[in-house]
This record gives structure tokens, C-alpha cells and sequence, in this order.
């Protein structure tokens, strides 16, 4: 499952609701910068690393290779979930997945300091950097904890330079032996659930097993195909998902898109349905769109299906999810962009973010429903107009529209 947007698409309440048929839900990137709301009959949970599949207790819930992993935040969302009632021991983590470390978290917010009026609007957990050490090779693994002596020695000779870094900016060094105490008792208390998760992914594809791969961000925040430099240090498409989690290319048969029925997103970049004044803040309001993990209000805008279409190229979507499509319940009419006007030419294309820049939206103005949907349970009961919006995203994006979000909870999903 991928986002199609540039985030906050509702993929964890679209993950909650497939987990439930599942036998395997893997997370294929992404760090804790990720925030996936889910609202089941347990109550609403905000997830960062664990898996929207968790909360199926037959699921085997992993946290994928691709992944960077904060172990004492890990530890503490699975405290928080355990304390209310969710029990976590289906989680497995991948010992080869890279360790977001103290001196991340630092380097991150210190450089979106340095960036100034170009900062990247990142969400200050370290993710960026942690994925920079990891391709330059100075990455250290969580199979690294195993052996306490090598693990301390790696963490202090890193922070020989990193120390000097935040130092130069001002910053506190980190002590060595505070920071590797902190990884090995967070490591200590997930024990076995740290583990080769190939061979736990091998198996499950040898029987066939329902396996559910769930993405962070959304393709406009791809590192290669979004908004550069306004994007993940990650590959939240189809193609990040077989690497990030061991499974062949070949053996991905269901790629689902999530949109929301709008358009929203957090952090700095080219946005070109952006509302701004009374508007936006109605409609931020109505669908409540602040970050998960930041709490910071989201930009909001109408439907770009400049954006999804773009998405659908890269992942060829064999269905789109769509939520939050009762928030749109009370506009008489709808603005939706079919295409970018730049420089005076209309184009359906996605082009390089400094074109991307000056692109203004070209809309069709559709027709509303004006009516509470949120209590329908069956597809078939939507009003025609919404209908008939359902249908132009499916034309203009390219793939059909297989689920309908009409609420937060599990249950207001519509098939």
C-alpha cells in the first residue's frame, strides 16, 4: 500500500482495515517521522514504527529492513500500546534496519536551523540523517547490539566527528556511554523480537500467506520521483517495498493507492491546489489534518490529480483507496485540478519541482452532494454527485476505485 499524495493520506486506517484479513503486515521504510492514525474499537492510536497491522493479533507485525529505528521510542510505543489493552507480541524487528541514534535527532533539527528561510520542514526525528550515515556507510545496525563491546566502541568512535559537528554549532556533545546505555536497555527489553526477519518473510510467501506492505509519506515525497529537496530520505513507492522488506518484485500482485478525497501535506515544498485564509482553515478544521507526529497544522488544498496520476505511473495502482470523502459533505460545488497550467500550457505531467513551482491549477468545478455521508454503510447509498466524484478520479488518476473512507473508524470503509 503506498500514498499517492505527499502523506497524511489515511494509509493507517486503510492498513487497520486490510490487516484484519492478513497473516503478515511489514512496514518497508520510514522512521519515526511516520504518523498513522488509526481509530478501532480499542480507541485512537497515532502509530510511528509499529505496524497499523497490530492490532490483528494473528498478524505477524514486522518492522522491515528498510526501516531507521529509534529503539527507546520504539519501546515506548509499545508500552503505550500494551498499557491500553493492544497486546504487542506479534511485533518483529528486523536486526538489519538501520538505528536512529541521539546525534540524528540533533543533526536533523540543527540542520533545519542552518537552511533558514530553505528549510526542508522535516519533522525533527532524525530520519534524514540517519538514512545519510546509512549510504555513506557510517551506519550502525540493530544486529550491532548483539555485541555490547563492538556496539560501544562504534557509537564513540561516530561520535569522534558528530561531536565535533554539534560543537561547532553550538550544541552539547553526546556522551558515548549515556548514548550506547540508553540503545542496549531499549534492546534489552524488545530481546527476541529482534530478529532475521528474511527467513520469517520467506516462509510466508512459500505458504502463500496473506502479506500486507505498508508505506510512510506519500510518492510526492519519493526521494527520487517527489518534490526534491522537499521529500523523505526513502522510497515510499512499490518498488521501496520489495527492498525494504526481502520480498521479489514479481511477487507483488495488489498495489493500492490511498488519496484523500483532498489534498494535504506537512512540511515545505510546491503545493499548487494550497487554500489559504477562512477556507483553509474550514476545511483543515472539518477533517482535523494536524501531524501526528509534530502536531502541526496541515497545508490543505482541493483534489490534485496531477499528483495520484504521477503516482499511479510509477506504482501502477491496481486499485486507489480513498478517504475522508465525507468531508466534503458540505460544498454545493467542488473545485478539482485535472492539470498544471505552466507558463501559459496546460499538462497532466508531473514536472521537476522548480517548474513545479509555477504551475497554477487548472480546475473543474464539480458538483456537490451537500449532505452528511458519514453514516452510509453501503456504496451503493452514496449520493450520485459523490458518485460521480468517485468516477473523476478514477479518470483522471487512471485505476478504479476499490475502497471508500467515509469516517475514521474500521467500519466506515466502504467496498
Amino acid at each position: 500500500m503506498v500514498g499517492a499524495q505527499w502523506g497524511d493520506e489515511g494509509k493507517g486506517k486503510i492498513t487497520d482495515y486490510l490487516a484484519q484479513q492478513a497473516d503478515v503486515v511489514i512496514r518497508f521504510q520510514g522512521g519515526s517521522n511516520a504518523g498513522h492514525t488509526v481509530v478501532n474499537d480499542k480507541g485512537t492510536f497515532k502509530l510511528h514504527l509499529v505496524p497499523s497491522g497490530v492490532f490483528n493479533p494473528d498478524a505477524l507485525c514486522i518492522l522491515g529492513t528498510g526501516m531507521v529505528i529509534e529503539l527507546p521510542f520504539l519501546v515506548e510505543e509499545l508500552e503505550m500500546l500494551e498499557s491500553r489493552g493492544v497486546s504487542t507480541a506479534n511485533v518483529r524487528v528486523s536486526d538489519r534496519a538501520h538505528l536512529t541514534l541521539p546525534w540524528h535527532i540533533a543533526l536533523d533539527r540543527l540542520d533545519e536551523r542552518e537552511r533558514g528561510r530553505q528549510k526542508l520542514g522535516t519533522t525533527g526525528r532524525g530520519v534524514g540523517p540517519t538514512y545519510s550515515d546509512k549510504v555513506a556507510r557510517h551506519g550502525i545496525q540493530i544486529s550491532d547490539v548483539r555485541d555490547e563491546k563492538r556496539f560501544r566502541e562504534r557509537v564513540a568512535h561516530e561520535l569522534i566527528t558528530k561531536n565535533t559537528i554539534l560543537e561547532k554549532l553550538g550544541e552539547e556533545p553526546l556522551d558515548a556511554r549515556v548514548v550506547a546505555d540508553s540503545v542496549l536497555a531499549a534492546a534489552s527489553k524488545l530481546g527476541d523480537r529482534i530478529t532475521d526477519t528474511l527467513p520469517l518473510v520467506e516462509r510466508a510467501v512459500a505458504k502463500d500467506a496473506r502479506i500486507l506492505l505498508e508505506g510512510q509519506l506519500g510518492a510526492m515525497r519519493d526521494l527520487d520521483w517527489g518534490i526534491y529537496p522537499y521529500v523523505t530520505s526513502s522510497n515510499p513507492l512499490a518498488g521501496g517495498a520489495a527492498v525494504g522488506t526481502g520480498i521479489p518484485p514479481r511477487l507483488i500482485t495488489r498495489v493500492i493507492g490511498v488519496v484523500k478525497a483532498y489534498s494535504t501535506a506537512v512540511g515545505e515544498g510546491p503545493f499548487p491546489t494550497e487554500l489559504h485564509g477562512k477556507e483553509a482553515e474550514d476545511l483543515r478544521e472539518r477533517g482535523q489534518e494536524y501531524g501526528a507526529t509534530t502536531g502541526r497544522p496541515r497545508r490543505v488544498g482541493w483534489f490534485d490529480a496531477v499528483a495520484p496520476r504521477h503516482a499511479h505511473r510509477l506504482n501502477a495502482f491496481t486499485e486507489i483507496a480513498v478517504t475522508k470523502l465525507d468531508m466534503l459533505g458540505r460544498y454545493e460545488r467542488i473545485p478539482f485540478c485535472t492539470a498544471y497550467e505552466i507558463d501559459g500550457k496546460l499538462t497532466t505531467d508531473m514536472p521537476p519541482t522548480a517548474i513545479v513551482e509555477r504551475a497554477k491549477p487548472h480546475y473543474e468545478q464539480l458538483p456537490g452532494w451537500s449532505r452528511d455521508i458519514s453514516g452510509i454503510t453501503d456504496r451503493a447509498l452514496l449520493p450520485n454527485e459523490a458518485k460521480g466524484y468517485l468516477r473523476r478520479i478514477e479518470e483522471t488518476v487512471g485505476a478504479p476505485v476499490g475502497m471508500v473512507g467515509v469516517g475514521p473508524e474500521r467500519t466506515a470503509t466502504l467496498l
